[in-house]
């Protein structure tokens, strides 16, 4: 969270790739002549049979009779604001194959690309407008590639533009069979309310279904998924089946879980549906200040921002209001507590937040532990508050190098971060709210990479939230990760996804609800949180943060999670119906833009 305008993140890397994107259509050699074994496995190429076969993002992609290539039909995609009508095809390939994949476009710019090479994904372009032109590329299938996704795309508010007669050429894919019995399949983490499973992956297979008591209940890209709805203190039966265009396994081998007593997280009291905001209180910035009475009843749960540390490895955590000097209008201690207490009385939940943008803690010691739990507690009890949002960022947190294990961090900043909040928890009881607010790196970027890497020489704090997360899963109330000043991600569909849009907040949502497998590791899988741990977090305005979303698009990512509607080309892992809600920086940047984010909130949900 920044107590001042948006910092620009990533923009040299993005310039870069933006760059390498744009050469790449001028290094396109001439595609060499198919072998006398080598076929068009696309399927569908000339859209002669609509979208069969094609997946596009929401509304972007359909198929007209004019103009055409050849035959009858060719596909029309119209790009709109932050969709760029991207239309993709899985197709079955051979290893260690050379395929040469082609299309005849119409407009400016088109991309046709392949991803999933299992060696070097490519793409080409076209630049001009005009009469038809053909594009085309190469790649040559890694050693266990048997699959690769085909695609083709505009750009953001460009017009429409047509592709037609698109062919992959090369070996045939070998015949698709129903895929094995999973093996292997075990528990990983268990709560009063889900069960997360792993299994060994399946060769062939492209999907999984989850089983419970011989009722399918769940379903997964990968060999991992969390069962969640459970009861607490009661037995579970789980059987899992690996699934592909041929058809479905039969039923792995059965095992057993019995769900814990209680889950400390969940005796908060929160509405099922929360909208969660940072008030500035501690500063002022371009958003100017808002007193605590003035905060619309919209708003469930105010974090407070800022209690910074004396310094970076102290642990002694301060929390001020506002200086008149810079907040000319900040209320008085006494208004404050007042306000604090009518808020409360009316239900919402008022947190401390410890970090943001400048406030770097570091816990690299018990001393610095000892010395958080004993100012937090203070700044708890002096403002009577309901608990704690940590909001650690920059370099707070990371990994020593060989603590490579979410399950087991041996990082003192790590562990004392844990250990400092379970003591919290313990002193305040079942009732105490728990929040995290990490940034994207810190969280879904662990689907790629964690820490230092098994070499060293990674970011040691990619992924770094992770431990701290599963370590407190029992006592967490809500995660609401920053899904804002951001580089692009990849997701679940092994995609990258940049923010902005619905399709971010949805592929990163879902990778909290599904869990994944850490550093790409299936031994280590970090378990789905519980739907209602779960809110999205989004700058309020354009001014807040970079990767400000449209309510519209908000609206699309909510449809889309809770509904499986409007899902474009992702595809969720579940229909995650209780999702908690949303969070945003800020209140203050909502005030200033004329309340456009707790109103659509309200509105979507009926509030």
């Amino acid at each position: 969270m920044e107590r001042t305008g948006p910092t620009v993140r990533f923009s040299g890397l993005l310039a870069t790739c933006t760059a390498a994107v744009l050469a790449a259509g001028a290094l396109v050699a001439t595609a060499p002549v198919a072998s006398a074994a080598d076929v068009d496995v696309a399927r569908n190429g000339g859209f002669e049979a609509g979208l069969d076969g094609w997946s596009c993002t929401a509304g972007s992609g359909s198929v007209v009779s004019t103009p055409v290539h050849g035959g009858t039909k060719a596909l029309k995609g119209t790009p709109a604001g932050n969709d760029n009508a991207k239309c993709s095809q899985a197709v079955t390939v051979k290893p260690n194959s050379r395929y040469t994949l082609s299309a005849w476009v119409q407009g400016s710019p088109v991309y046709l690309g392949a991803t999933g090479t299992g060696t070097t994904d490519v793409s080409t372009w076209t630049q001009s407008t005009g009469a038809w032109k053909q594009l085309t590329t190469s790649f040559t299938t890694g050693p266990s590639t048997t699959s690769v996704s085909v695609y083709t795309h505009g750009w953001y508010g460009t017009p429409a533009h047509y592709v037609d007669d698109l062919t992959l050429v090369g070996p045939g894919g070998d015949p698709v069979v129903v895929p094995a019995v999973p093996a292997g399949l075990r528990t990983t983490a268990i709560t009063s309310s889900s069960v997360a499973l792993s299994w060994n992956a399946v060769s062939g297979a492209t999907g999984y279904n989850v089983y419970r008591g011989g009722t399918k209940v769940a379903s997964a890209t990968g060999p991992s998924a969390t069962v969640t709805g459970l009861t607490a203190s009661t037995a579970y039966s789980f059987q899992v089946t690996a699934t592909n265009a041929a058809g479905e396994s039969a039923k792995s081998a059965a095992v057993t879980a019995t769900t814990t007593a209680g889950g400390g997280g969940g005796d908060t009291k929160l509405p099922p549906r929360a909208l969660v905001g940072y008030l500035h209180s501690s500063f002022a910035n371009g958003s100017g200040y808002t007193r605590m009475a003035d905060v619309p009843d919209s708003w469930d749960v105010i974090n407070l921002a800022f209690g910074e540390p004396t310094s970076v490895t102290s642990g002694d955590i301060r929390f001020s209001l506002c200086p008149v000097a810079e907040c000319p209008n900040v209320e008085s201690e006494a208004e404050f507590k007042a306000a604090i207490k009518a808020k409360q009385a009316a239900g919402k939940k008022v947190l401390i937040s410890i970090g943001g943008q400048n406030g770097q803690v570091q816990l690299a010691s018990t001393a610095a532990r000892d010395a958080f739990v004993t100012s937090v507690s203070k700044i708890i009890d002096t403002y009577g508050l309901d608990g704690l949002d940590i909001d650690f960022e920059g370099h707070s947190l990371s990994l020593n190098t060989g603590d490579t294990d979410f399950r087991a961090p041996t990082s003192p900043v790590i562990v004392n971060l844990i250990s400092a909040v379970k003591t919290l928890k313990a002193k305040y009881g079942s009732g105490f709210v728990l929040t995290m607010a990490p940034e994207t790196f810190f969280v879904q970027l662990g689907y790629q990479f964690y820490g230092s890497g098994p070499w060293g020489g990674q970011d040691p704090r990619a992924g770094a939230y992770l431990p701290v997360i599963h370590a407190l899963r029992d006592d967490l109330t809500l995660l609401h990760v920053q899904d804002y000043n951001s580089g692009p991600i990849m997701g679940l569909d092994n995609q990258y996804h940049s923010m902005g849009g619905a399709d971010f907040h949805i592929a990163m949502t879902d990778m909290l609800l599904a869990g994944f497998p850490v550093a790409g590791n299936t031994s280590r899988v970090f378990p789905g949180l519980r739907p209602d741990q779960v809110a999205i977090g989004l700058p309020a305005s354009t001014q807040a943060g970079n990767g400000h979303t449209s309510p519209a698009e908000v609206n699309k990512a909510l449809n889309c999670l809770i509904k499986k509607t409007d899902c474009g080309s992702y595809q969720t892992h579940g229909t995650w119906t209780d999702l908690r809600g949303l969070m945003t920086w800020s209140i203050n940047w909502d005030r200033f833009n004329n309340w456009e984010f707790s109103r659509n909130f309200d509105s979507y949900f009926g509030s």
